[in-house]
């Protein structure tokens, strides 16, 4: 039985989004990034089928943006007609793709003994060989470390570089972070990002303690530089951990984010919504302003009173209307099954009093 026609790739359809990030990022226009997006379609499916038909003689793939082209590389030069009757362009390599990711899996597997001035390993077509990055002028701590692996030294570039990378990590209002209490473990929301690290709730972590992306681990964002409570609610963590970026974004914990514009307080009766890592985005209207509420902890003055609904882990979050940030999550009564009443430390005052800037969009 012979096997069914594939079908020509369809031209992507690229989202307005997509189309303006390449024009912005690659100098396109948007009739150049439309002709792109389509011939690397058409490369990708001329890639998988010489992949499939050239079997172990199958060297690699390289796509030029500028002219558009694909070339297919081999390791055995009987192939080059195989390549050319698809129509794109063949180069015969000594190593190959599959020679080159073994190399990769015999450096990998020789991690622990990368000296720190490497600062990774990675598979390039386009010289044939594995390159290792290490920081200028430390050359030779990357041939040791080639040499301890017991790699083909031919197979291997070593290519010095100012790289450091480090994970990154947005901040995001709405998120949650962790602390500790006399050793046990808590969770709160982030409020929202403001230059130097984020502002929360007071009762989220006393001042001078750590802020944790997760408990148990040695992934520390920052350290509680100002905490109030009670009397007022308001916490600030300053991040010192560079990997963690403090963005003007607020979760809406439907697949998006919202931005944060500015910080004009909303008036009494207006529509307002917040984040939270325990119940998400939750919306009500604010009842009041200027609220006294007597917690078992302590009272707290100048709260705001919405008929949104939280519950324990929102604390700290973020409140906007529209745009607008209007606040953090102190606390409430009730929940979100049969609903309650929460109240927000407002902002202003929080930056105000410790002269923090808010991010903004």
């Amino acid at each position: 039985m012979a096997p069914a026609a594939q079908a020509a790739p369809e031209s992507p359809a690229a989202s307005p989004e997509q189309l303006e990030a390449m024009q912005r990022d690659l100098g396109l226009t948007e009739a150049a990034a439309t002709d792109l997006l389509e011939a690397e379609a058409e490369a990708q499916a001329v890639e998988e089928k010489l992949r499939t038909a050239l079997g172990d003689d199958f060297g690699g793939a390289l796509f030029d943006i500028g002219t558009q082209e694909l070339t297919v590389q081999v390791t055995d030069a009987d192939a080059v007609k195989a390549v050319e009757a698809e129509g794109a362009e063949a180069e015969v390599v000594e190593h190959g793709e599959a020679e080159l990711d073994e190399v990769m899996g015999v450096l990998d597997g020789a991690e622990a003994d990368a000296d720190d001035a490497i600062a990774g390993w990675r598979v390039d077509p386009a010289s044939d060989s594995v390159v290792v990055t290490v920081a200028h002028g430390q050359a030779a701590a990357a041939e040791d470390f080639i040499a301890e692996a017991g790699v083909d030294a031919d197979a291997v570039t070593v290519e010095e570089s100012a790289e450091q990378p480090r994970t990154y990590a947005d901040l995001i209002g709405g998120n949650p972070y962790y602390f500790q209490v006399s050793g046990a473990w808590y969770v709160c929301s982030v409020g929202f990002p403001v230059v130097g690290g984020y502002v929360t709730a007071g009762h989220c972590g006393d001042r001078g303690s750590a802020a944790w992306q997760n408990p148990n681990t040695g992934n520390r964002i920052g350290t509680v530089e100002q905490s109030i409570f009670p009397r007022q609610d308001s916490g600030f963590v300053r991040v010192t951990n560079s990997n963690f970026i403090p963005v003007p974004l607020v979760n809406d914990y439907r697949g998006g984010t919202v931005a944060v514009t500015g910080s004009a307080e909303a008036a009494v009766g207006a529509s307002v919504c917040r984040s939270g890592q325990t119940t998400g985005w939750r919306c009500g209207t604010i009842q009041s302003k200027n609220q006294t509420v007597r917690y078992p902890e302590g009272t707290v003055h100048g709260l705001t009173r919405t008929s949104a609904c939280a519950e324990g882990g929102d604390s700290g979050g973020s409140w906007l209307s529209g745009t607008q940030a209007q606040g953090v999550t102190s606390g409430g009564s009730g929940n979100c099954t049969w609903g309650g009443t929460t109240y927000f430390q407002p902002l202003n005052p929080i930056l105000n009093q410790w002269n923090l800037t808010l991010l903004t969009r």
